[in-house]
């Protein structure tokens, strides 16, 4: 009896997608209520804050919430003080990960407008993790009303420096009050915000990457090309790795050839050739289809060069290093935008990109790509959204 009940608990929740979509095309979603903070970091502290934001560490006065229950839909939408979210200890999320998040930015014109950048793209890759991990997918409007919400009550968060900008962490998790190896049946889709510098502590120059030959961040079939929690924690114990190596950032190989690159830990990666080609790993999967990977791959044909979605193995990266044919590599992601890879460290060597110095193409496609983030250059695209004029 016990078995079939929860057999029956499990489609239910399974066909959550279905559900929430039909629950979306008949109801009314609901509209944001605004609850201002009145204990907000006064101004003076704030401007010591925004000097030197660092990355991740400050945080802005408010954040939007909204939950989701299988029988209610998506209700109570609030823009409220930030503050910790009270969870029950059976929460499903501490027990069975269900979690996804997005990152964006907001960016303070010269003009004084408040920019996003390619937000849409952002809530299609969040639906689309939802769907990954048997989550309701939150509307699309529904997901770029609460980030433009929660941007303009904290505008003043948002820094002047250069390379500094908002950034914007929306996230949903499982809330549902159980144990059992199931969906979840309540979720809380929240978004928060922080003004950060440069992801790198360095600031903007070439990087180092540590090969990672014993551990893989995701295979065929699994989340890889999902942005959720488990993919980064699995990372995680690599990421000390590279870091007790002298390195910022992990390289992941395939899992099934240990041949072939993937991604690094946090970011999609790039090879410039001699002969004119952007190389780029082809997504199969096991690769998070990165929103600053699709920008660079359009401005790169721009700019007359050759791309290509392929596979490239770390052995033919050492070969092309040494023989000149391999010119520059980049990571790229929101977060870090374009960061120029200078070596690979392995065990038992190390290969050095060109002459280890911000490669040319690189910095011309960053440039590019943060004018256009920062309203620079003229948007052609339809990439960039203004908030507030």
């Amino acid at each position: 009896m016990l078995c079939e009940a929860f057999k029956k608990s499990y489609l239910d929740v399974t066909n959550i997608d279905k559900g929430s979509q039909k629950m979306q095309d008949t109801e009314t979603l609901p509209s944001f209520k605004i609850e201002e903070n009145q204990q907000t970091v006064s101004p003076q502290r704030r401007d010591e804050l925004l000097q030197n934001p660092g990355f991740g560490h400050i945080f802005t006065d408010h954040m939007a919430v909204i939950h989701w229950a299988i029988d209610r839909g998506w209700y109570d939408a609030r823009i409220c003080p930030r503050k910790p979210f009270e969870i029950d200890p059976a929460c499903a999320v501490l027990h069975y990960a269900q979690a996804i998040f997005e990152g964006l930015k907001a960016y303070r014109a010269e003009d004084g407008r408040i920019l996003l950048f390619r937000p849409d793209a952002n809530a299609e890759r969040f639906a689309q993790s939802a769907q990954r991990l048997a989550m309701p997918v939150l509307p699309k409007n529904l997901f770029l009303e609460a980030v433009e919400q929660l941007v303009k009550i904290d505008q003043v968060w948002i820094p002047h420096a250069e390379d500094s900008s908002l950034y914007i962490r929306p996230f949903m998790f499982a809330t549902e009050r159980f144990l059992g190896v199931r969906a979840s049946k309540e979720y809380i889709f929240s978004v928060i915000a922080c003004p950060v510098g440069t992801y790198f502590e360095e600031g903007i120059k070439p990087v180092k990457v540590w090969l990672d030959t014993k551990y893989s961040r995701a295979g065929p079939g699994g989340t890889g090309a999902a942005k959720c929690g488990g993919n980064y924690a699995s990372s995680l114990l690599s990421q000390a790795d590279a870091y007790a190596h002298g390195c910022e950032q992990v390289l992941f190989l395939d899992v099934v050839e240990k041949k072939w690159i993937e991604e690094l830990g946090g970011m999609n990666i790039c090879f410039i050739t001699s002969d004119n080609r952007l190389i780029t790993p082809k997504l199969d999967g096991t690769i998070l289809p990165g929103v600053t990977r699709l920008c660079v791959m359009k401005l790169a044909r721009d700019m007359g060069l050759h791309v290509e979605e392929n596979s490239y193995s770390f052995e033919d990266l050492k070969a092309d290093a040494k023989s000149g044919k391999l010119k520059e590599v980049f990571a790229c992601g929101t977060a870090a935008v374009i960061a120029p890879i200078s070596a690979f460290k392995y065990q038992g060597g190390e290969t050095i990109i060109g002459d280890g110095s911000f490669g040319p193409i690189t910095k011309k496609l960053r440039d590019h790509l943060v004018g256009l983030q920062t309203g620079k250059i003229e948007d052609t695209e339809g990439w960039v959204k203004t908030v507030i004029v």
